[in-house]
C-alpha cells in the first residue's frame, strides 16, 4: 500500500492495520503529515498541524505495542477549531477570542486520546462558525478538495476538507445548524449530527447554540464514523456501533420528504433532487419500502431555530476578550441577534416539545425520513466576500434549509454521498431519525456505501473534473 492508498484507508481500516502490525503508527503519521505538508497549503485545511507531538505519540504507541483496548489506536484525527486541545488557542476562526492555549482537553479529545487516538491538528471554521461556508481574514479560506474554486463548507469545513482529502483518519465536527453535514455533503464525505448530549460536549457542557450543538465525525467510510463512536459517545449499543454494522439489517420503512420547514426560501436544484430519486431507487432495490410522505413542520421550528441561532451569535461575541477585532458581517450579525429578547428566547427554546412531537409524527409510519441535504452546489470562494449580514444570511440560508430543524429538536441526522453533479462537484442527500437512532442511519449509510461505494473516489485537488 503506497501512502495516498495508506492515508485514505480511513480511520476504521488504519486502526486495523496497526494491530494486526502491519504499519507502525509513526509510519501512519509520517505519511499523513506528508500529505499534509502537499495538501494543506491548497485547500487550507488546517489552521494548526501538531507534527512533534504527533511524531512523538506514535513513537510512543509503537514502543507500548498492541492494545485491543484502544479502538483507534494510532489514527490521526482532526480537531474543529471550537474545540479545545490542551497546550493550543481555540481560535474559533478570529483574532477577537482569547490568544493564550488551554490548559484541557475538551472531553470529547480526551476520549480520543483514550481510545488511542493521535490528535493531528485543529482544522479551520469561519468567525465564530457562524457561516456554511469557511472564509475568514484571520486565516483565509478553506477551498474544497473536488474543485479548489470551491467552497469546502462550514462550519466544519476545514473539518470537510481534510477528512476528503486524506488529511486524517476521521474528522471531528460540530453541528448547530447543519455543520457537520453541510461539509460533509460538499465534500463527499458521510457525516452524522448526533443526538443531543450522545458526545460529552465537556467539561464546561456549554450551552452551544441555546441547546442546538453536538459533536459529530466526518468520514469517507461509515465504519470510520462508527469508529469514532465508539471511542467517544454515551449510550452506545452493546458491541458498539462499529459491530452493530455487521448485523442484518431488516427491511425498513423509509418516508421521503421533499419540503423544507415553512419560512425557508428555497429551490431545490434538479441534480440534488435526482439525488434523492437515485437514492430511492437504490433503498427499494435493497428490499425497504420507500414512500413519499411530507414532515409537517410546524412554523415554530423555523422560528425557533433561527431565534436560537441568532442569539447565539450574539452571546457568543459578547463573551469575547477582543469583540472590537470580530469582522464587520459578524458584528452585524451579532446586531441581529441583540433583536432576539430574553423573553423570545425563552419561547423559542419552550417550543421545543411541541415541535418535537409535531415532527416525530412522521415516525409513526417511517423508521427513517429521507430529505435533501444541500439545494445547490457550495458557493465560490469570495462568492459572499463583503456582502452584508443580512444578505449573507439569506444566501447561506437558502442553499441549507433542511438541516438546523433537526438541531431544535435535538435528533440524529446523517449526510450520505449520493454520486456527483455535472461540474464533478458531491451530491448528497440526508436521512432524519426518531429520538436517539443514529444506529439506524449507520446501518442504512452502510447499506448504500456496498451497493454505491464512494470511497474509492478521490479529489483531483485542482480542476473542475473529478
Amino acid at each position: 500500500m503506497d501512502q495516498n492508498d495508506l492515508t485514505y484507508s480511513g480511520a476504521a481500516v488504519q486502526s486495523q492495520m496497526i494491530q494486526s502490525g502491519a504499519i507502525t503508527a509513526r509510519q501512519l503519521v509520517e505519511a499523513t503529515l506528508a500529505r499534509i505538508e502537499h495538501v494543506n497549503p491548497l485547500i487550507n485545511a488546517y489552521r494548526v498541524v501538531f507534527a512533534d507531538a504527533a511524531l512523538a505519540e506514535a513513537d510512543t504507541i509503537d514502543a507500548a505495542g498492541a492494545d485491543s483496548s484502544q479502538p483507534m489506536r494510532g489514527v490521526p484525527v482532526a480537531i474543529k477549531d471550537d474545540t479545545d486541545v490542551l497546550g493550543e488557542r481555540t481560535a474559533w476562526g478570529s483574532l477577537a477570542t482569547d490568544p493564550n492555549p488551554v490548559g484541557q482537553d475538551a472531553d470529547v479529545v480526551a476520549r480520543l486520546r483514550e481510545a488511542g487516538a493521535i490528535i493531528i491538528g485543529k482544522t479551520n471554521v469561519p468567525e465564530l462558525t457562524v457561516w456554511p461556508f469557511t472564509e475568514t481574514l484571520a486565516f483565509g479560506a478553506t477551498r474544497n478538495p473536488w474543485n479548489i474554486d470551491y467552497a469546502a463548507g462550514g462550519s466544519s469545513g476545514g473539518s470537510g476538507a481534510a477528512a476528503a482529502a486524506g488529511l486524517c483518519g476521521v474528522a471531528h465536527g460540530s453541528d448547530g445548524a447543519g455543520s457537520v453535514r453541510i461539509p460533509a455533503a460538499f465534500n463527499g464525505l458521510f457525516g452524522l449530527k448526533t443526538q443531543r448530549e450522545r458526545i460529552s460536549l465537556g467539561p464546561n457542557n456549554f450551552d452551544g447554540w441555546n441547546g442546538m450543538t453536538v459533536y459529530g465525525p466526518l468520514s469517507r467510510t461509515v465504519a470510520d464514523a462508527a469508529l469514532f463512536l465508539d471511542a467517544t459517545a454515551d449510550g452506545a449499543p452493546e458491541g458498539g456501533y462499529l459491530a452493530a454494522l455487521s448485523a442484518p439489517v431488516q427491511p425498513m420503512r423509509i418516508a421521503i420528504a421533499l419540503k423544507p420547514p415553512p419560512g425557508s426560501l428555497t429551490k431545490l436544484g434538479a441534480e440534488q433532487r435526482a439525488a434523492i430519486d437515485d437514492t430511492a431507487a437504490a433503498l427499494r432495490e435493497l428490499g425497504h419500502d420507500v414512500f413519499e410522505q411530507e414532515i409537517d413542520y410546524p412554523l415554530a421550528a423555523f422560528v425557533s431555530t433561527v431565534a436560537r441561532y441568532l442569539r447565539s451569535v450574539t452571546d457568543d461575541a459578547g463573551a469575547l476578550p477582543h469583540p472590537e477585532r470580530l469582522e464587520r458581517r459578524t458584528k452585524n450579525m451579532a446586531k441581529l441577534g441583540g433583536l432576539i429578547s430574553d423573553r423570545r428566547l425563552a419561547q423559542a427554546r419552550a417550543a421545543e416539545p411541541r415541535i418535537a412531537t409535531q415532527i416525530n409524527a412522521i415516525f409513526e409510519k417511517a423508521d427513517a425520513v429521507l430529505m435533501p441535504g444541500t439545494a445547490g452546489a457550495p458557493f465560490k470562494i469570495g462568492q459572499l466576500h463583503g456582502r452584508g449580514a443580512l444578505w449573507t444570511l439569506n444566501a447561506a440560508a437558502s442553499r441549507v434549509p433542511w438541516y438546523g430543524v433537526w438541531n431544535a429538536i435535538g435528533q440524529a441526522a446523517s449526510s450520505v454521498p449520493a454520486g456527483f453533479d455535472s461540474n464533478g462537484l458531491p451530491l448528497s442527500v440526508q436521512f432524519g431519525a426518531a429520538p436517539g437512532d443514529e444506529l439506524t442511519l449507520l446501518r442504512l449509510a452502510a447499506q448504500l456505501e456496498l451497493v454505491r461505494p464512494w470511497a474509492q473516489a478521490r479529489p483531483p485537488l485542482g480542476g473542475a473534473s473529478k
